[in-house]
């Protein structure tokens, strides 16, 4: 009894962090049943995670410029233009692929540094400073894509970043034995980040949740970690896309958690006044901020571009708003000083899940906009009655 007593405490004390996983399980769950487990096919579940992740790295990037109290609305636009620059560099210009994809990012950094300057040098508001972006960004797009319309990209090395799947060593049964491999290779890091992030805890004199229930987290999510391996496992395997995906969460989970960088970053968004007078360069945070949204929009742009293996004048369309869903759905707050860059890949999976399963039983378009503004809503609304129970 005192176990799950223990469960509910924890869980209603960590609402913003467990919340948006509840509803994805759940999300999941209705699906299945509603599409008689077509939703959880092999097949259906890679095409979910390709599809939410050049979103996904959007909201990553996304995440932390809400957690500075800022709004990027450049990078849909920005994300479509570099991936136009890309289609030109590999297509038309002949550069390799290898020096592309470089190139590529560091425009896109240098162009988020712009952003951060105009912000915090400048001192323009950073909704207006991105809007214009935005508008700049459009029609650059336009520009570059104005005589041929849609640029159309052969190279096979660059199609295979947002199409391609991880080698296969061995086939076991029909399983893709690499992707099991990564699968299991990932929960043994995560059982052991789990039980050293308890022993610190414990070794500084802090409250850690009893030993059954942490047992019980770790077998359950393991268990979750495992299941989704072995459904993709059961179709191509681990795409690079998702590998690429999971590679830039854990890098910006570690920046955000585990360095000076990412506890300056969280103090700037939680009171930046205080922040500056305690010594944190609150311009120099909203630099680095603004420069890695652009090589993250950079990303988005080389992986939106290599899937369609193509540039259109289209590309980047309301990009910025599915990744603003994605981090407000995944936990990020609107007052700022809150939010995980985990919470914003499980947020564009949520947003991706609700797409899939609402295109499988044919729901009108018109009904899966309004839905999905209707997620976000709730997703607010649950931010803004927290912090007044917290209050």
């Amino acid at each position: 009894m005192n176990f799950f007593k223990e469960a509910k405490a924890l869980v209603k004390a960590n609402i913003r962090d467990y919340g948006m996983y509840i509803a994805l399980i759940v999300i999941m769950l209705t699906f299945t049943i509603m599409t008689n487990g077509l939703f959880m096919s092999s097949r259906n579940i890679s095409n979910l995670l390709d599809s939410a992740g050049y979103i996904a790295v959007l909201a990553v990037g996304m995440t932390l410029v809400i957690v500075i109290r800022h709004i990027d609305l450049s990078v849909g636009f920005l994300a479509g233009f570099l991936g136009a620059i890309a289609a030109i560099f590999l297509t038309q210009m002949g550069v390799s692929v290898w020096i592309t994809i470089p190139v590529i990012l560091i425009l896109g950094a240098l162009i988020g540094l712009v952003n951060g300057v105009l912000v915090a040098k400048i001192g323009i508001p950073s909704f207006v400073a991105t809007l214009a972006g935005m508008l700049i960004f459009r029609g650059a797009l336009l520009q570059v894509t104005e005589k041929t319309g849609t640029i159309i990209i052969k190279d096979d090395q660059f199609n295979a970043i947002g199409n391609g799947f991880i080698p296969s060593i061995m086939q076991i049964n029909g399983l893709h034995l690499l992707t099991l491999l990564v699968g299991l290779i990932g929960i043994l890091l995560f059982v052991y980040n789990e039980i050293s992030n308890r022993r610190n805890k414990m070794t500084y004199g802090f409250e850690v949740m009893s030993s059954g229930l942490f047992s019980a987290k770790l077998v359950l999510i393991s268990a979750i970690i495992g299941y989704i391996t072995w459904i993709l496992a059961g179709y191509n395997g681990l795409s690079w896309t998702v590998i690429i995906m999971i590679v830039v969460v854990v890098i910006y989970h570690f920046l955000s958690s585990k360095t000076v960088l990412g506890r300056h970053i969280y103090a700037v968004g939680s009171n930046p006044e205080a922040a500056h007078l305690s010594g944190i360069n609150v311009q120099k945070i909203t630099y680095i901020v603004f420069g890695s949204m652009g090589m993250l929009a950079a990303l988005s742009g080389i992986l939106f571009t290599s899937r369609l293996q193509s540039a259109t004048t289209t590309a980047g369309t309301l990009f910025e708003l599915d990744a603003i869903a994605a981090a407000y759905v995944g936990g990020v707050s609107s007052a700022g000083g809150v939010g995980k860059v985990t919470g914003a890949i499980i947020g564009a999976i949520v947003m991706a899940s609700l797409s899939s399963g609402m295109n499988l039983l044919g729901v009108g378009i018109s009904y899966q906009y309004m839905i999905r503004g209707g997620v976000l809503a709730g997703a607010v609304i649950f931010d803004v009655m927290t912090r007044k129970q917290r209050a």
